[in-house]
């Protein structure tokens, strides 16, 4: 396995490095010269396992950067963007805001302080973080553990999910067992276990005597994944790589539950062009009821084609945690062919670590020089070597 790539990772994050923070890409693309809070902590989180003091710093600097600009109410932003007359123009999300900065966020301080045994970090930033949290209650609306999320408000901006969805749900477990590891709490192990419940009981098909959408739950098939959402309407039922990916790294779920969800992903993962998972499955074509949600979910222009974007299209990123996963269910060699098949794409138009790939064409989709498939290569790499991330 050649080093060049993982040197060329390095150095996209190193180019991408402001003073504020990690930028979403080294090109000279207005929306992606900000320090995006989603971006920037999955960039940060490489580089916490990878070492890189410069590196390391920036990651503080994009932490620092999101944590100044925080609303008021609690709102982490989506993106800051820092003018040449130094005025600064935040972004909370585009046609929704964004749910999942907030996690995103404290899962950030929390592993840097972590490793770096930072605890006056932690100390000037923990008000940040409870007002994170508080804020999050509150958008459960109905004060029922799950998060209500609008169709827009993560990072799959254009695409079709919404309501209780999986991704968020997990997503803030994530972040609640992070802040309870650092600063243990009887009411944070209170909610990480009832939030751990609801998701058990209501995102695959089990014994539940209770469901939180009965109707929904008793039409619910059995499949060997964690449903994408849940909401008034019923269940949205497509395979959520990044959702899922983040569930097998917190280890959730049963054991046979969770072997049965490796199985199923390495099958999809084995049966496609790329080897690798797409950001969610099946696509949605044409024909299909979905697609007047999805052709019309956009500010600007349509990305979402089938198997492109978050239409079944293949991001390095998630695969980065995908491999990661794989790493946390002791499936090392299956780990190595995820970032063998990260690394090729990484590698494609002279290191042009493109946002995305056709999943169908294997062809080059999005921006290029775009900071987070770096990090889903450095992430991956480290985890193969045995370092590993507060979860």
């Amino acid at each position: 396995m050649t080093n060049q790539s993982y040197i060329q990772a390095q150095q996209l994050l190193l180019k991408a490095s402001s003073e504020k923070g990690f930028l979403a890409s080294a090109e000279n693309i207005t929306n992606y010269k900000r320090v995006w809070a989603r971006d920037g902590v999955i960039c940060g989180l490489s580089t916490l396992l990878d070492g890189n003091e410069t590196l390391v710093n920036t990651f503080k600097n994009t932490l620092q950067t999101l944590a100044n600009h925080q609303h008021e109410l609690g709102q982490i932003p989506s993106n800051v963007y820092f003018k040449e007359n130094d005025e600064v123009e935040l972004s909370f999300g585009g046609l929704a805001g964004r749910v999942d900065t907030i996690s995103w966020f404290i899962i950030g301080v929390c592993n840097y302080c972590w490793m770096m045994k930072d605890d006056e970090f932690l100390i000037e930033l923990l008000p940040n973080i409870e007002k994170g949290l508080k804020l999050l209650e509150a958008w459960e609306f109905n004060n029922n553990d799950l998060l209500y999320v609008p169709r827009s408000g993560n990072w799959a901006d254009e695409y079709i999910t919404e309501g209780h969805t999986f991704y968020d749900q997990i997503l803030r477990l994530w972040a609640l067992r992070c802040v309870h590891r650092l600063k243990p709490s009887d009411n944070f192990q209170t909610k990480i276990d009832r939030i751990t419940e609801k998701l058990n009981e209501n995102y695959r098909k089990t014994t539940c005597q209770n469901p939180f959408h009965p109707k929904a739950y008793k039409q619910l098939e059995d499949t060997p994944y964690w449903m994408a959402s849940v909401n008034p309407s019923g269940y949205q039922t497509m395979f959520d790589a990044f959702a899922n990916s983040i569930a097998q790294l917190l280890q959730f779920g049963d054991s046979s539950f969770q072997k049965r969800l490796t199985s199923y992903s390495e099958e999809l993962r084995e049966s496609l062009p790329l080897n690798l998972l797409p950001a969610f499955w099946k696509p949605i074509h044409e024909e299909d009821d979905d697609w007047k949600l999805l052709v019309n979910n956009c500010k600007y222009e349509f990305r979402n084609f089938p198997y492109e974007f978050h239409n079944g299209g293949t991001w390095q990123m998630i695969n980065g945690f995908y491999g990661m996963s794989l790493m946390s269910q002791n499936q090392k060699e299956n780990s190595q062919h995820v970032l063998k098949a990260i690394k090729e794409l990484n590698a494609k138009e002279n290191y042009g670590f493109y946002e995305n790939f056709n999943t169908k064409t294997q062809l080059a989709v999005g921006v290029p020089l775009c900071t987070w498939s770096a990090a889903g290569e450095i992430l991956l790499e480290q985890y193969i070597k045995g370092k590993r991330l507060l979860v």
